[in-house]
């Protein structure tokens, strides 16, 4: 127990993605929060039911891991590209499905609400996303690639408004 007696948690954050998903993972006790690790998850074969299974099969891996007792996933925005935003809705079921099969309590944030509670605006761009979760998790030069900055910034958004 932290000495406000709350529970340190392990919080997964998700962005979503058909062919990429970037996945951050942080300690969270109290008020401090604390980097873990973070990564993408490429899947190479052209979008079928397989590559739904290979979705589940490696987020199941990133828990086996690092055995989260939370996750965050970034709802869908509306997309002008129907076909695409149909994909992604199917990957995030994949994701969810995992999550809840694995008993892991889950969070949906939309990107506007990850963006104003980690930059304080809601239309903030990715460099000004980079560079709050670098400040918040006190990681310098850190360079990440999109995908892993989101999903840490989900993370991070999750802890701070459940």
């Amino acid at each position: 127990m932290t000495p406000d007696n709350k529970k340190e948690e392990i919080i997964l954050g998700i962005d979503p993605g058909t062919n990429r998903i970037g996945y951050g993972l942080i300690r969270v006790s109290g008020q401090k929060q604390e980097y873990i690790a973070s990564g993408l998850i490429e899947i190479k074969e052209k979008y079928t039911p397989q590559q739904l299974k290979t979705i589940h099969d490696r987020i199941n891996e990133v828990i086996d891991i690092y055995n989260p007792n939370k996750a965050a996933v970034e709802k869908l925005f509306f997309s002008n590209n129907k076909k695409t935003a149909i994909s992604v809705s199917e990957a995030r079921g994949a994701i969810l499905l995992t999550l809840a099969l694995r008993s892991i309590k889950t969070t949906e944030l939309l990107p506007n609400e990850v963006k104003r509670t980690v930059t304080g605006y809601g239309q903030a761009d990715k460099a000004a996303i980079l560079k709050m979760v670098g400040l918040l998790l006190k990681l310098k030069d850190f360079k990440p690639i999109d995908d892993t900055s989101d999903a840490l910034a989900i993370a991070i958004a999750s802890s701070m408004v459940s």
